[in-house]
Parts: C-alpha cells; structure tokens; sequence
C-alpha cells in the first residue's frame, strides 16, 4: 500500500518498447502489461492523477503486415505505427477495465508539444480528462504521421516536455534497465540512486536498447535534463519491476533519481 504521501501527485509514466514488447517480432508482452495497468491503476485508486507515455506501437504492428523484425523504410515504419496504436489501445483497455478504469488516447507530435497554441489545447484536454478518476489517459506521438520518434527518442523526450507542459510533480522513465550505471559498473545492480547535477552523468549513457527500441539512456538523460530544467523530478527505474511505482511516487524504490535543484 502506498502512504499518504503520494497523494494528490500528478505523474507521467512513460513506458518503453523493451518493457511492452518481447522478442524480435515485437509481440506484445501480455503479462507486463497486466502487471504495469495493476500498478497504474493503484496511483490512481490513491488519490494520484496518472499520464500515461506510451511506447510499442510499431512492435504491435508488425504481425499485421507479417514481419518479424522492425523495418527500415520510414513508410513501413508509420503503417506498422497505424496498425499498432489501434492494438495496442485495445490492450490498454483490456486490461484497465479489469480495475474499474477506461482509457482516453492523445495522439500528439513533437510540433503539437513546441507550439504554444497546440501546447495549450493538449494541456486543456489533459486537465479535462484528469479529474475524471476512472480514465487514465494514453499519450503516444502519432508515429503514422510524424517521423521524429521514429528516428530519434522513443517518447523520452516527447514524455520530458509534456510532463513540463502539464506542470507534472513527477516522470517516471520506465525501461529494461534498473536506473543509470557508471562507468565502472559491472552489472544493472550498479546503479547510481541519487544525480544531483545531470550534467555530471551525461557521459554516462549505455546501449541498451533492443532491436525494436529507437531509445537508448542517451535519449533518456536528454529527456532529464529537459524535465528537471523545467522543474520535474525524474525517475528512471525498471518497467519489468512496475510493483515498486508507489514506492517510486513516494521517494523510494530502486531507480536513479534526479531531483529539482531548490
């Protein structure tokens, strides 16, 4: 059970493609899916409002067009995109309903993000859906339409700037690792806790990312820096542990924490 403390929080969870998916086919991971919408649906049942990022779109979308590795050509990468976000939304909804919750889903751009008009409409839907406590909302970038997730960050960055625009208390980062390892780490257990200053760990990114992932850490501690500048404590912890999200949401849990300069 969670304590007092974390409620009334507003928190982004973003979620990768190595937490969602398994395998090189991109098969959706049914049971870590269960798992997460168990562990979300808890923050909401505790009084916290919950934003959910959502990677894995195009890894659901490839047993649509029969592939079983993710493709190369951008074309093919939107379509897989088209057909995994209905999929992949049907998933998330399966699994909410089981705890009483229905899902409401943003499809957004990196453009809608930056723009300070298209901000403010995604803000007012947000704020709109928020205070209803049995929708979560469902953010991903509409891959089938824009390319820059499909190139570069998988929603890191893309969950950093809404959780700014939202004036989120909280981002959780949630990948295949246990937190930021330093350079002469031997083993995911070697994580640093605490990271006062971003700037000191840039250099610190490792490569895990899978086959069907565009994000690595580098993505990921760009997406800090982005957040914390702005104000929002980041977390970035293990989404095959997503148990430990109320402990994470009251200041504890294992992960690295990068905390807002006072």
């Amino acid at each position: 059970m969670m304590g007092e403390s974390t409620t009334g929080k507003r928190v982004v969870i973003k979620i990768g493609t190595g937490v969602l998916t398994r395998g090189s086919g991109g098969e959706v991971h049914h049971a870590m899916l269960a798992r997460l919408s168990q562990a979300i649906a808890d923050l909401r049942a505790a009084g916290n409002e919950v934003v959910v990022v959502s990677s894995g779109a195009v890894g659901a979308g490839l047993s649509t067009f029969g592939l079983e590795k993710r493709p190369t050509e951008i074309e093919m990468l939107q379509a897989c995109a088209a057909a995994g976000q209905a999929r992949l939304m049907h998933l998330y909804e399966t699994q909410f309903s089981h705890h009483g919750l229905k899902v409401a889903q943003l499809l957004v751009t990196h453009d809608d993000l930056r723009d300070e008009r298209r901000s403010a409409n995604v803000l007012a839907t947000v704020n709109a859906i928020l205070p209803h406590p049995l929708v979560i909302p469902i953010v991903n970038e509409n891959d089938s339409v824009s390319v820059h997730e499909l190139k570069v960050g998988d929603n890191d960055v893309l969950s950093s700037i809404l959780a700014r625009i939202i004036d989120a208390d909280l981002l959780v980062l949630l990948t295949s690792v246990r937190g930021l390892m330093g350079p002469d780490a031997t083993s995911d257990e070697d994580i640093i806790p605490f990271v006062d200053n971003i700037e000191t760990v840039l250099d610190f990114a490792r490569d895990e990312k899978g086959e069907l992932s565009v994000g690595g850490m580098a993505s990921k501690l760009q997406a800090v820096k982005e957040a914390v500048s702005a104000g929002v404590e980041t977390v970035i912890a293990s989404g095959l542990h997503p148990e430990q999200l109320g402990e994470i949401v009251a200041g504890a849990g294992i992960g690295t924490r990068f905390p807002v300069s006072s």
